[in-house]
Order: structure tokens, then C-alpha cells, then sequence
């Protein structure tokens, strides 16, 4: 199961189409605040999440994921129109396990998300 937050519902549905097209479980959230809580009752494989919500931003749901012994080890893509070297560098630090930047191809979404899973390029 993938969680993917992000504030702009066009994104969340182009996003959930990759995935779910590719073999994989989506859950989608709105904001920064229900994904982390979503995060810790749900413990997906993978959040694919924006940097720029509400309530809570992508980068400020990461430092709280990865504090907690629970949902430390949860992968997690930040994919953002975020692409200044300093903003990529602070994903990185806080503890993303990925940084992707907007635009993207569905062929980057994905062989991002299987890299980061550990799965073959052609697998699902």
C-alpha cells in the first residue's frame, strides 16, 4: 500500500492512476496533518507526498516520521516543484528516502518508487 498526500486533487488522482495502472494499492490524503496520521495507523510501504500542504508540510510530516520508532522505516518520495539545491539537500537531511521534482513522467514516478522499493524496473 502507497500513501500519496498532496493538497492539489488533480495531482492526487494523476498520481494514484500511475500506481494503481502499475499494481499498486493507493491511499490518498489531503493535507500534511491526516497524512502522518494516516501514516501511523496505517504503516504503508511507501508515502509518495508533496512538500507544500496544509496543516502540515511534507518536510514537517517527515521529521515527525522519523521520530518515532513506529514509522521511522517508511520510505518516503518527496515529489514537489520544490527544486532549488537547498531545498533538495534539506529533503535529503531530514531523511527522504527520494526527491523527485515537478514536472515528471509517469516512467520517472515509477522507476522512483520501485528504486525505492527495491523492485525491478519492469516489476509492479
Amino acid at each position: 500500500m502507497i500513501l500519496v498526500a498532496d493538497d492539489n486533487e488533480d495531482n492526487l488522482q494523476i498520481i494514484s492512476r500511475i500506481l494503481q495502472a502499475n499494481g499498486f494499492e493507493v491511499m490518498v490524503e489531503r493535507n500534511g496533518k491526516d497524512a502522518l496520521e494516516r501514516a501511523r495507523q496505517a504503516r504503508p510501504e511507501l508515502i509518495v507526498m508533496d512538500v507544500m500542504m496544509p496543516e502540515m508540510s511534507g518536510m514537517e510530516v517527515l521529521e515527525k516520521l522519523r521520530e518515532s520508532a513506529q514509522t521511522s522505516r517508511i520510505p518516503v518520495i518527496l515529489l514537489t516543484a520544490m527544486s532549488q539545491n537547498d531545498d533538495v539537500i534539506a529533503g535529503y537531511q531530514i531523511g527522504a528516502d527520494y526527491y523527485m521534482t515537478k514536472p515528471y513522467t509517469s516512467k520517472e514516478l515509477l522507476s522512483g518508487v520501485r528504486l525505492v522499493l527495491g523492485r525491478s524496473p519492469s516489476a509492479a
